[in-house]
């Protein structure tokens, strides 16, 4: 599942990704590690604080619940990613049962609670990053998607925003870069950083998939766990289920374009 270094070789493409590790990441996360040939995990950038990298959340029968793990920040302003410490291990023992209360009646709950609580138990002290990576080298493993990842600080760039991406793609051979939509809004007027590399961009294209849940109705969004507990075996074809072909940058320039225009008239 791990790599050091990745390169590509003559004219072989390699699609590549790059993420924050996020705490039990919801299934588009796995989608997106699914369909690139390298996964970075972006662990060389600043913590940020109430993000998805520290807290995720699980559908009960009153909704979705936040799971938030604690962690050293007072004074660490500035702290990068890989750096990043738990405060108070009693968490996990809060969070397991959280979970064994959100989804011991789904269907394949005892078959998988076992090894992510034993994840969760074994990984409650120490670095976030080592937390976050433990739970999402599990989820890969019971989805059986086995895209190599590599830590974006082994490989020893730096840099700010897309000039970081391009110089981690630059790193590892990439020719192609597929990226999370939430970034368009800065990596659509930088796009030229990337492209002077000659790297292509594409945007992730993903509609959440509908399943039975324990608790009804649908609630999107929550961690994969959801779909794991509940489809078992079949989790794996749902998730990718949900994914359209990728937006180019023209394509998803003209969709923002239309919006946009759209929202203006709305309020003229």
């Amino acid at each position: 599942m791990w790599v050091v270094s990745v390169r590509s070789e003559g004219c072989a493409r390699l699609k590549v990704a790059i993420n924050q590790p996020t705490y039990l990441p919801w299934i588009g996360y796995f989608d997106l590690i699914d369909q690139v040939d390298l996964f970075v995990i972006l662990d060389n950038v600043q913590f940020v604080k109430q993000s998805w990298q520290q807290r995720n959340r699980v559908k009960t029968g009153n909704g979705l619940q936040w799971l938030s793990v604690p962690v050293v920040f007072r004074g660490r302003l500035g702290q990068l990613i890989k750096e990043v410490e738990i405060r108070d291990p009693e968490f996990a023992r809060d969070h397991i049962r959280a979970i064994e209360l959100a989804y011991r009646r789904s269907p394949f709950f005892f078959q998988y609670f076992p090894t992510l609580g034993q994840r969760l138990e074994q990984l409650r002290e120490g670095l976030l990053l080592d937390l976050n990576l433990g739970v999402i080298v599990w989820a890969l493993e019971v989805l059986k998607i086995r895209t190599p990842l590599i830590h974006a600080s082994s490989l020893g760039i730096d840099g700010k925003r897309t000039e970081l991406l391009a110089n981690i793609c630059e790193a590892v051979g990439a020719t192609e870069y597929v990226s999370p939509i939430g970034s368009a809004e800065y990596l659509l007027p930088e796009q030229d950083v990337l492209r002077r590399c000659g790297i292509d961009i594409w945007f992730q294209n993903y509609e959440h998939p509908q399943y039975r849940q324990v608790f009804a109705p649908f609630d999107p969004f929550a961690s994969v766990i959801d779909l794991i507990f509940n489809l078992g075996d079949e989790a794996a074809a749902v998730m990718r289920g949900g994914r359209k072909d990728p937006y180019s940058v023209e394509q998803l320039s003209s969709l923002k374009g239309i919006a946009a225009a759209n929202h203006v008239s709305s309020v003229v």
